[in-house]
């Protein structure tokens, strides 16, 4: 059961329920004016999203150790598959119970928030969440996984950011806004930047192996400012809609979270070790649901 539990990485949830909780709080900042939120659709949402990243967890554990990706000299946390603590055969279980489970509860979710708005969005919402599940399985598994070719940033930004906001805002409100789309990004963009540090840690065996991240390609230097860039847009993003909207004071409570992107930014620019990153993956996860928490009330005060 250890083995299990340390596989489904739990230190990673919180920033996949990110954008499920921005959603949820924006919905209901909407609903004050007339808009709909419902507490059945946020936790259906988390308890979906919880179950697509342990998802993922399990896939990339089995993807990297079949591959070849994962060796002795990894610096992360301990590899279920890798190192025999979960055969391929158990691990391989585990990711169709949790593509089911992952199913059933986005099934669930859309029943209840398109009870009575027809099955056109229903289906169109049904084919997203089988890409969410396709996109799990597939960043490390199958004869081209896109996480080995560096198209991980761009997939965590959609589903991270875009899905995860504008999809929970809508099934909630059944109602489409633009300029929602910057606070989406900023969420992605950190959350994107994770994926970074990660990568960064990992350049070195990560160019032994052939995984080719943005920081492998990059080279260490250009990654680091790349994360930079990751920060500070996101946080540009979510001064610009709070700008746009005209918010009050209150609107910009998530400022006060910024310090701690700066203090990550700073701590990644200068390690020395690839293992000093360990510490700064889950920090900057933190200060990003901590921003969206902030953000969030900021809506709804």
């Amino acid at each position: 059961m250890k083995s299990w539990i340390a596989a489904a990485r739990p230190r990673t949830l919180p920033l996949s329920l990110a954008s499920i909780i921005l959603g949820s709080f924006l919905a209901a900042g909407a609903s004050l004016s007339g808009n709909h939120f419902s507490w059945q659709i946020a936790l259906l949402a988390a308890l979906t999203t919880i179950f697509l990243q342990v998802l993922s967890n399990f896939a990339n554990d089995y993807g990297d150790a079949v591959s070849g990706k994962d060796t002795e000299l990894r610096v992360g946390p301990r590899r279920a598959v890798a190192t025999g603590d979960i055969t391929k055969e158990s691990m391989m279980r585990g990711i169709i119970l949790m593509s089911i489970l992952s199913l059933v509860s986005g099934i669930g979710l859309l029943v209840v928030a398109f009870l009575n708005a027809g099955p056109k969005l229903f289906w169109f919402f049904l084919v997203l969440g089988l890409l969410s599940i396709a996109a799990a399985i597939g960043y490390t598994n199958g004869k081209r996984p896109y996480g080995y070719a560096g198209f991980g940033d761009i997939a965590v930004l959609i589903f991270f950011g875009w899905v995860g906001v504008l999809g929970t805002y809508f099934l909630h409100t059944l109602t489409f806004n633009p300029i929602l789309l910057l606070p989406a990004t900023s969420v992605g963009l950190f959350a994107t930047g994770v994926l970074n540090v990660n990568n960064i840690r990992d350049i070195k065996t990560d160019t032994m192996t052939g995984k080719r991240s943005i920081p492998a390609r990059l080279g260490l230097q250009l990654a680091i400012r790349y994360h930079w860039g990751l920060l500070l847009t996101g946080m540009f993003c979510a001064i610009a809609y709070s700008f746009l909207t005209d918010a009050p004071a209150t609107g910009y409570l998530y400022v006060l979270a910024f310090p701690l992107f700066f203090i990550n930014g700073r701590a990644v620019a200068t390690h020395k070790q690839p293992a000093e990153l360990n510490a700064r993956l889950g920090q900057l996860a933190m200060s990003t649901l901590l921003f969206v928490i902030l953000f969030g009330l900021g809506q709804v005060l």
